[in-house]
């Protein structure tokens, strides 16, 4: 299912389904970017959890945090936004109603990061699009630019999106760092000759992997569902270093997640110089995914080196690979 696109006078929903905003840089981020949303013509509600510590490791309890996330889903917001990423939020997942999300009207949800296990299991359990994309306090900025201003442009229905030119490794020594793009990329491409099209589907590799085989794993169902469109499988690593990105790929491919593949689309992992066991990060998803035989586009824009990209799960969309870069367009 398509949620409807944002418009002048909707309501942006604030949710902290992982992390809460309590802590330097985030709150001062967030605080700016709400201002900016609101100067734009929107209308914002604060989740009761965004500026709170109170779970481990996270917002509030994973009851709450889950109460937090179906009450945005049942009010009369057109998207929810997370406010951060983390590391506990799949611990919410037993306490959300996905039966219930279906048989209402679709919204988007917006996340990056551990946000992944919102993001995929809507799309995966009840078929709805969702937005992999900048959490609210990347907005603190204005004009948008770079991965913001596409994402931005996403929540408000354009369709065309291509990567940046170079990248930046920042860092959190200011509050409002602004943008410094000083890291050519550069994109292996292995079994490209023309564009591909499928349906897009991924997310964070570190959370995808914990998803994996647990009762929140619909994803054999839903490729098999789509299986004449074919899934392009998009993913970035945070944490794993270049022998667990070997393993957590290993345990997808067991788990049948590449059947009927199309493409897949690698983001720039956080660790992108790590050679551990003299193993490089682009070696690993070489080694493990060449033997599909189809298109595989290695450190495009996407990841936690800004810019990255947004990326729609569930969305329908061709890929194309010119000049050291990658054009995604979404078709309705």
């Amino acid at each position: 299912m398509k949620p409807s696109y944002l418009e002048k006078n909707d309501i942006i929903y604030l949710i902290a389904p992982s992390f809460g905003c309590t802590t330097f840089p985030y709150e001062g981020r967030l605080k700016r970017a709400i201002k900016n949303f609101e100067k734009l013509g929107y209308k914002i509600h604060i989740g009761e959890n965004v500026y709170k510590c109170d779970g481990i490791c996270a917002s509030s309890s994973s009851y709450n945090r889950a109460k937090e996330f179906m009450d945005a889903y049942e009010s009369d917001a057109k998207i929810i936004m997370s406010v951060g990423g983390g590391e506990t939020m799949v611990e919410i997942l037993e306490h959300i109603d996905f039966e219930k999300i279906k048989s209402l009207p679709p919204k988007y949800f917006v996340g990056f990061s551990d946000n992944t296990n919102l993001t995929y299991t809507l799309t995966t359990i009840c078929d709805i699009e969702t937005i992999y994309g900048n959490n609210a306090p990347n907005f603190y900025s204005r004009p948008f630019k770079y991965d913001t201003l596409q994402t931005y442009k996403m929540l408000i229905g354009e369709k065309e999106f291509e990567g940046f030119k170079s990248f930046e490794l920042k860092g959190f020594d200011t509050e409002f760092p602004k943008y410094n793009l000083n890291k050519r990329k550069i994109i292996t491409a292995i079994n490209y000759n023309k564009p591909f099209e499928g349906i897009l589907l991924g997310g964070c590799l570190d959370c995808l992997v914990g998803l994996c085989g647990t009762k929140f794993d619909n994803t054999k169902n839903y490729i098999n569902k789509h299986k004449d469109e074919g899934i392009i499988f998009y993913m970035e690593a945070c944490d794993l270093n270049s022998i667990g990105i070997r393993r957590a790929l290993f345990q997808l491919k067991m788990a049948g997640w590449f059947d009927n593949v199309k493409g897949f689309l690698i983001g720039r992992t956080r660790l992108y110089k790590d050679k551990s066991f003299e193993v490089t990060p682009v070696e690993s998803y070489i080694d493990l995914l060449k033997e599909y035989n189809v298109p595989l586009l290695i450190n495009i824009d996407l990841g936690h080196l800004s810019p990255s990209m947004p990326m729609k799960n569930g969305a329908y969309a061709k890929v194309l690979f010119e000049n050291n870069n990658i054009k995604i367009t979404y078709k309705e």
